[in-house]
Formats: structure tokens, C-alpha cells, sequence
């Protein structure tokens, strides 16, 4: 990408019940780039959605559904996740989308290495459908904001090391969340994109970053709920501030819950910068 765009998690707040063709109307109008689709309860969109968001020039990732865990007891859980994931990838790639996210899975009291074996394993599985079936699109773990989900940066990290087509989503206030209050200062903001900068050097991940970003209310267990930007301690300046000074391009995707205004608001600071 030749720059960083500002997206909203899911339509505009304002567009109400009018669809793709009004969210992206809107999102013009407030000098926004695209929207993250939440695919968050299920893989659907109409055929008409599709033809409206396939159209836009605007940019789009795809958040998957929330029911994925590529660690579950169960084989037909791990089946299923298996499967929205698949989905969602193509899905993306017949819209234009660049990339998709998920949160990847839960630890269930299991050994931390044990766990990631199993994810390797089922991404692995994963790669390869999508590979048979001709779909490139990023596929990107969520870092994640409690301790029980799996998904710290050096987890997803080491996992985008092993396969060609996966990077990080790093959601930055799920990481303030998950350790409790830290990864706030603009040298820990700075520290994540050298590490990551340096470690998947070969695939130039700064220059098609996919980002998170919200007010966060947390607890000593990690995230509690999405909060606007001024609500909370989340240090938004100075993650903009590292965004610029390491002319990091690629998406960042506001979920604050007035997802528009914060959306402008980091966008706007970005740019007075």
C-alpha cells in the first residue's frame, strides 16, 4: 500500500439500515479510507453487498467470525473454525479485500507449546485449502487482549514465519489490555514495529500493516470492553506518532464504539503530525 488508511470496524454508526452503497458514502464524505466487514456471527453477506463492496475503491480487510478455536477439544470445532476461516479468505479475495483477521484460539489450561503446535497444524491446513483453491489474501492471528486467548505478539510472530501468507493483526489495545496497563509509551509502540519490522523483514510487513485500535477498559484479567479513545488511559498520540516515524502503510481499523468520529479523530491527529 502506498499509505496509511484510517477504516472503521464494520459500517458507519450513521448509515443506519442503508447499506454498503450509504457506509461508503459516508466514509467519503468524512475523508476515510474503507471499513473493516464484521463477519463477526457468521460468514454472510447478499450477493448485492457483495457486488457493492467488490466495486468500492475503497480499502476493506474482513474480520472473521468470533466462533473460532483452532485448539478446541472437539474435531468438528476445529472443523468448523477451519472451514469460517477458508470462507472468509475467499470471500475476500472475491470482494478485494487485502486482508482477514481472527482471533485464533484459547489456551484451555493447555501447555503454551503444545498449543501453538496445534494452531501451526491447523493453519498449515488451512494454507494449503486456500492455496489448492487459488486464494492469496493475508490471513492475520489477532493479538488478543486476556491472558486465556492465544495470540501474544511473539506467538503470532513466530507463526507468520512458518507460512507465506500469514502476518500479524496486531490490535494495540489488546496488548495494553492483556498485560494489564503496559505497552502504552511510544517506545513500547516503537519496540513492536522494529521487532516485527525485523523479524518478518523478508515479507516487508510495515509496508502492508494491519492494525487495531481503540479505547480499552481492562481489568488485572486483561480486556473488559471497548471504550472511546477519550474515555480511556490508551495512549492513541503516541501510536501515531510511532506509525509515522516508522512511515508504517497499511490499514488501521477503529473499534471504539462511535467507530466514525474515532476513526476521524486519529486520522485527523495523524495528519497534523
Amino acid at each position: 500500500m502506498d499509505k496509511l488508511n484510517f477504516l472503521t470496524a464494520g459500517m458507519p454508526i450513521r448509515t443506519a439500515n442503508k447499506g454498503y452503497g450509504r457506509a461508503f458514502e459516508i466514509l467519503d464524505e468524512m475523508n476515510l479510507n474503507g471499513l473493516e466487514l464484521e463477519f463477526v456471527r457468521g460468514v454472510r453477506i447478499s450477493d448485492a453487498s457483495k457486488e457493492i463492496v467488490k466495486n468500492s475503491p475503497m480499502v476493506k480487510t474482513i474480520h472473521a467470525p468470533f466462533y473460532i478455536n483452532l485448539n478446541a477439544r472437539e474435531v468438528e470445532k476445529i472443523e468448523a473454525s477451519i472451514n469460517r476461516i477458508v470462507e472468509t479468505a475467499t470471500i475476500a479475495q472475491e470482494i478485494g479485500a487485502f486482508s482477514i483477521t481472527y482471533h485464533a484460539g484459547f489456551y484451555l489450561g493447555m501447555d503454551k507449546d503444545k498449543v501453538y503446535q496445534t494452531i501451526k497444524t491447523q493453519t498449515g491446513i488451512i494454507q494449503d485449502i486456500l492455496q489448492k483453491n487459488n486464494v492469496k489474501v493475508w490471513i492475520r492471528p489477532e493479538t488478543t487482549g486476556k491472558a486465556t486467548q492465544w495470540g501474544d505478539l511473539e506467538e503470532i510472530i513466530n507463526l507468520s514465519k512458518e507460512f507465506e501468507y500469514v502476518l500479524p493483526c496486531v490490535d494495540f489495545s489488546h496488548l495494553h489490555a492483556r498485560y494489564n496497563g503496559i505497552s502504552n509509551t511510544y517506545d513500547e509502540f516503537a519496540q513492536i514495529f522494529e521487532k516485527i519490522g525485523k523479524e518478518l523483514e523478508e515479507k516487508k510487513p510495515l509496508e502492508h500493516f494491519h492494525a487495531h485500535m481503540a479505547g480499552i477498559e481492562y481489568t488485572s484479567k486483561g480486556e473488559k470492553q471497548h471504550l472511546n479513545f477519550e474515555e480511556s488511559d490508551f495512549n492513541y498520540k503516541d501510536l501515531l506518532k510511532a506509525f509515522k516515524d516508522f512511515d508504517v502503510k497499511g490499514a488501521i481499523v477503529c473499534e471504539s464504539p462511535n467507530i466514525e468520529d474515532d476513526a476521524k479523530l486519529i486520522r485527523d491527529y495523524y495528519y497534523s503530525i
